[in-house]
């Protein structure tokens, strides 16, 4: 079972900016293999998807967060990272981690897995 483990979150003010990690527990091989995603859960809303990155680093995101936050990977750390800048109000939420589903060649915003446990991110005017 792949654990994984967000952290970076916190309080800022809006315009600011934060960086999220997301480390695993599987071996840097399979880690590599996966499309993955950050997802978030904002206060009265269901989880959606933030952004994708798969395996050669191509990244998608949300038409909410283009051009703000920005996905990475460090394959030899089994990490990930979310830069988040010019972060607003309605960025306000629990962010996670999590492999995603490939279809073809491509990442989807379909989770496949655990939740771990989430950092918050909370920004304030």
């Amino acid at each position: 079972q792949v654990h994984l483990q967000e952290s970076g979150g916190g309080s800022v003010q809006a315009g600011g900016s934060l960086r999220l990690s997301c480390t695993s527990s599987i071996s840097e091989y399979m880690y590599n293999s996966y499309c993955m995603g950050w997802f978030r859960q904002t206060p009265g809303n269901e989880r959606e998807g933030v952004a994708l990155i798969d395996s050669d680093g191509y990244e998608t995101y949300a038409d909410s967060v283009k051009g703000r936050f920005t996905a990475s990977k460090d394959n030899s750390k089994n990490t990930l990272y979310l830069q988040m800048n010019s972060l607003k109000q309605e960025d306000t939420g629990m962010y996670y981690c999590i492999r995603v589903i490939e279809v073809g060649r491509s990442c989807t915003f379909q989770p496949s897995g655990h939740w771990g446990q989430g950092t918050q991110v909370t920004v304030s005017s």
